[in-house]
């Protein structure tokens, strides 16, 4: 079983990261981060990050409190739902900015880019 590493939120909250094996490992010191493509709805998605906290939080509390399991499946998809939908815009936020970016510049940081992009969508087609 792949290794699983886990991000503490706060005291009260992890969110259990993909397996390691499936993070790249890429060197992003030089990258501009000050660009990002989804910097211009970053709050939009921390707002619907923090909700998805709040639904993880609630399915552990189902669980602690031994609720029926179809009820907690259907908060599972609800959950998994939401974490798709934040990928997808960071996906088009992603090709939209920093790959049209990369690819009216050309050479070998485009092929980088769309390679980048093309693995991205990958392990969400695989998610």
């Amino acid at each position: 079983m792949p290794e699983v590493r886990n991000v503490v939120t706060d005291e009260n909250a992890t969110i259990a990261d993909q397996p390691s094996h499936d993070q790249p490992s890429h060197d992003h010191s030089a990258h501009d981060h000050t660009s990002h493509g989804y910097i211009t709805a970053k709050d939009d998605y921390l707002k619907r990050l923090r909700r998805i906290e709040g639904q993880s939080r609630g399915l552990q509390r189902m669980v602690e409190e031994e609720k029926y399991c179809i009820d907690i499946l259907t908060q599972v998809s609800a959950m998994t739902k939401a974490l798709q939908a934040v990928a997808m815009g960071l996906l088009e936020d992603h090709i939209s900015h920093c790959v049209v970016d990369a690819a009216m510049a050309g050479g070998p940081e485009a092929e980088a880019k769309i390679k980048e992009a093309t693995d991205a969508i990958a392990r969400l087609v695989r998610s």
